[in-house]
């Protein structure tokens, strides 16, 4: 299996593309993809930028095969993933491990604030305009495991009911569940993340079925219509 990641120019806006090819990695198939990259510059305008891009070859390849056919490409060989225009470049089975970066990212923000005395209306700001929007791009396009969005919300609880100076744990007189109820309903209103996640997923996939003749409908159908029913709709 071979992946590869393309950046592409248009005069100064930056595009982003990536070509997955099922079967195995060979010369042939590398000079095929070629030719398609070639056709398509033609094509459209745009100009691939070889500097930024990548490629990532199954391990089951010896390394010299792998530097070969990156060679031929043309493109730099990876051996994991990495992070572009704000998301993971590859996600595997572990999403827990591919989306760690989002937890670390909310941990530093919270540790960042350890220190200041902020009052509960203080930490309802910083949590409703900050922590929940960090992990909000994500979930837009991804359904993340509920375990992982489980620690998240754990980790926002945490913060809500430390201490003033953020250095005290506290006591957790409600759960999350609880908190992310409408202020109407005895909550505060924060998110439900797991309801969030779905919805955003679902919304996607909502302007998919109702736009069904559009380029990414027609690309998403043909590669995973086969997987997922719901295409099958459109």
């Amino acid at each position: 299996m071979m992946k590869v990641l393309l950046n592409l120019k248009l005069m100064k806006n930056g595009l982003f593309m990536e070509f997955s090819r099922k079967p195995r990695a060979n010369v042939a198939e590398v000079t095929q993809l070629l030719s398609i990259l070639q056709t398509y510059e033609q094509a459209s305008g745009q100009e691939i930028n070889l500097s930024k891009s990548e490629v990532f070859i199954s391990r089951n390849m010896s390394q010299a095969a792998q530097a070969d056919l990156a060679g031929i490409l043309g493109v730099r060989h990876v051996l994991g993933t990495c992070i572009y225009l704000g998301l993971p470049s590859m996600v595997g089975r572990s999403k827990k491990t591919i989306f760690s970066y989002i937890k670390d990212r909310i941990w530093k923000r919270i540790n960042s604030w350890r220190g200041r005395a902020l009052s509960k209306a203080g930490k309802e700001i910083m949590i409703k305009s900050v922590l929940q929007a960090i992990p909000a791009y994500v979930m837009s396009l991804f359904i993340l495991p509920s375990s992982f969005i489980d620690d998240i919300e754990k980790m926002i609880n945490a913060f809500w009911w430390g201490g003033g100076n953020g250095n005290s744990k506290g006591i957790h007189w409600l759960a999350w569940e609880r908190l992310a109820c409408p202020k109407d309903k005895g909550g505060l209103g924060f998110r439900n993340f797991e309801a969030f996640n779905m919805a955003m997923v679902a919304k996607q996939a909502w302007k998919i079925l109702q736009n069904p003749d559009t380029l990414v409908a027609r690309l998403i159908k043909a590669r995973f219509e086969s997987e997922y029913g719901v295409l099958n709709k459109f």
